[in-house]
């Protein structure tokens, strides 16, 4: 079941030029991994990788990767209609409390649905359609959509919201943060086609 969700998870990251899932064949032979850390060190296809905790890894980058762009926008961006990407806690009455939101450009709609996340402990991922959405005092609660269910989650006011947009390989430098959705080979080595980066500096908050 872990598996599964996993490789559910690994639909909802990213792009082209604008988000892509990995394909089939490659989990059916390798697990997803997500890597968050910072830039060592780059060199043609070859990334190293230092996480937020443990030793560096080296990530072979398939030859045609790209980058995506993750830039702050105001939490107006979640609007009816958005489609969304949201990490959550979820809360003891079903309902979840967002740590980050990812807007996704119009006409992309990706892993959709709620599943396990690895951002935080016991967090979650839920992408689908916005509904209803009530502004409050202490931030926005939204109804998001997904095949299958729905999903009631409080936005609080001071959770990082961003928008998904294409990158340049320029941006992948030594000390710049990322977030890496990898393939991990049987044999212990990792592979990606995509790397996320934060704009000033951030970084991204999935």
């Amino acid at each position: 079941m872990r598996k599964h969700s996993l490789q559910t998870a690994a639909t909802g990251v990213l792009i082209a030029t604008g988000v892509v899932a990995i394909a089939a064949s490659a989990l059916a032979q390798a697990l997803p991994q997500n890597l968050r850390g910072t830039v060592k060190s780059i060199s043609g296809t070859s990334l190293v990788l230092k996480p937020k905790s443990g030793p560096a890894v080296t990530i072979t980058l398939a030859p045609a990767w790209g980058v995506t762009a993750m830039k702050s926008v105001a939490v107006d961006a979640i609007q009816t209609g958005s489609f969304i990407g949201t990490t959550t806690f979820e809360k003891a009455d079903g309902t979840g409390r967002s740590l980050e939101v990812h807007v996704f450009p119009p006409g992309v709609k990706i892993g959709q649905g709620h599943y396990p996340w690895d951002l935080k402990p016991h967090s979650m991922m839920t992408n689908g359609d916005v509904g209803k959405v009530v502004a409050g005092r202490k931030g926005r609660t939204i109804e998001v959509a997904y095949p299958g269910g729905t999903h009631t989650i409080m936005v609080p006011n001071n959770v990082p919201v961003v928008t998904i947009t294409p990158g340049d390989r320029a941006m992948i430098k030594p000390g710049v943060k990322v977030f890496i959705m990898s393939t991990k080979a049987p044999d212990g080595s990792l592979a990606a086609d995509r790397i996320l980066v934060g704009d000033n500096g951030a970084a991204p908050p999935m």
